[in-house]
């Protein structure tokens, strides 16, 4: 008779096997605010090269003002979804604010990007209709399409002819509405996705253009508006996905940018947004306060830029394996998952915070430490880094 125990027991040996195979995930205690150095629970002074904190704003100080103003003025939270009681002034002025930002009709905030790709999907389409997915998209957005009862097409990851393939037998399944949707930034690669190209293609046959810009907004393009500023197509995508986590601010909540008919759809319909608490008042003000500061000037997007170059130059002339790109995230290939493991053990010895990523976070046989670029970081902070990277690289026989 199969038990309870059973059924602990396959766990435990399913645990064994994940060790087994060097793909066991552990957590490292952190015990400072984030930034370019931070304080671990075995050592101080860390040079952290694997956060989303692309702009430096997690602490920022008139971020984290922002934020106590608006916990003192609001309250810590709102007890409730968004349709009961749960919006306040602050929170339409937010979705304004990104909409002008991202060149979008009307925007919807939700509790995360996770949320806003999870009530997409299945909130807009139906079984007639057909989703067109990049193969290498977030596991958010594969969930999301899973959600729906909508015809499902994956073109090969940043293939336009397959694309155009995939299009064509959405139109042969009899596909009413098509909506192609990709990352705009792939967050293991850092391949800024050719959003000119695809907008071209799309309007070919008729298709709708959804992008996620988790890793996007905020620095890509001239003024940090996102992978659709940097590919030329500003003003030009239908839906814009994206996290409040990351480079704006580094707290949590997402949003879904799009014209005023599916944003006002999405608020009747979207289940993550009817049936989870609103985004705390205190995320709302230092969300306002990030826009406030980016759009200001474009120091900070110029400092990452500048930071990302130096890093990724730095990295190739030791003759490490890099992806090539434009993005603050550079992935250095080590192939073994093991050996990723090693490599991020040693550097943190030697003061330097990464972390090795492997299956099923990336395909077996290519897993990578990626490495992830501040504005906050000096470029002391980066030599230092790079000379980490060296003596590890050496010592495990991973470069000359």
């Amino acid at each position: 008779m199969v038990t309870a125990e059973s059924f602990y027991s396959k766990v435990r040996s399913e645990l064994e096997g994940i060790r087994d195979a060097g793909l066991y995930k552990s957590e490292r205690i952190i015990t400072t605010p984030q930034g370019s150095r931070i304080n671990t629970s075995g050592r101080d002074g860390v040079i952290n090269l694997c956060a989303n904190n692309y702009l430096g704003l997690s602490s920022h100080p008139k971020v984290l003002l922002a934020a106590s103003q608006a916990l003192s003025d609001r309250g810590f939270g709102l007890s409730s979804v968004r349709f009961i009681c749960g919006t306040q002034d602050a929170h339409k002025e937010l979705e304004r604010r990104l909409s002008i930002f991202l060149g979008m009709e009307d925007t919807i905030l939700y509790g995360s990007a996770f949320d806003a790709n999870g009530g997409l999907f299945e909130t807009l389409l139906g079984a007639e209709d057909a989703v067109i997915s990049d193969e290498l998209n977030h596991a958010s957005i594969i969930d999301g399409v899973r959600l729906s009862k909508a015809k499902r097409f994956r073109y090969r990851h940043n293939d336009m002819a397959d694309l155009r393939a995939q299009l064509e037998a959405a139109n042969a399944a009899g596909a009413r509405f098509k909506l192609v949707f990709t990352d705009g930034v792939f967050s293991m690669d850092g391949t800024i996705a050719q959003l000119d190209k695809i907008r071209g293609i799309c309007d070919e046959f008729g298709a709708l253009l959804g992008i996620d810009e988790c890793h996007a907004s905020g620095f890509l393009g001239k003024t940090g508006r996102g992978s659709h500023e940097f590919r030329g197509v500003f003003g030009q995508i239908d839906i814009i996905t994206g996290t409040l986590g990351k480079a704006l601010g580094g707290a949590s909540g997402g949003f879904t940018s799009a014209k005023k008919e599916v944003v006002e759809l999405l608020r009747q319909r979207s289940r993550p947004y009817l049936f989870s608490n609103t985004v705390a008042p205190s995320i709302v003000g230092a969300s306002l306060e990030v826009l406030d500061i980016l759009e200001s000037d474009t120091s900070l997007r110029d400092k990452l830029e500048a930071n990302a170059k130096f890093f990724r130059r730095g990295l190739e002339k030791l003759s490490f394996d890099v992806k090539p790109g434009d993005h603050p995230i550079v992935p250095v290939m080590v192939y073994d998952a093991r050996k990723a493991q090693e490599l991020s053990a040693r550097l943190l010895d030697l003061g330097v915070y990464v972390i090795g990523f492997f299956y099923p976070v990336v395909p077996k046989g290519q897993a990578r430490i990626r490495v992830q670029l501040s504005a906050a970081h000096s470029e002391q902070d980066l030599s230092e880094a790079l000379s980490a990277f060296e003596t590890a690289g050496k010592e495990l026989e991973i470069i000359q």
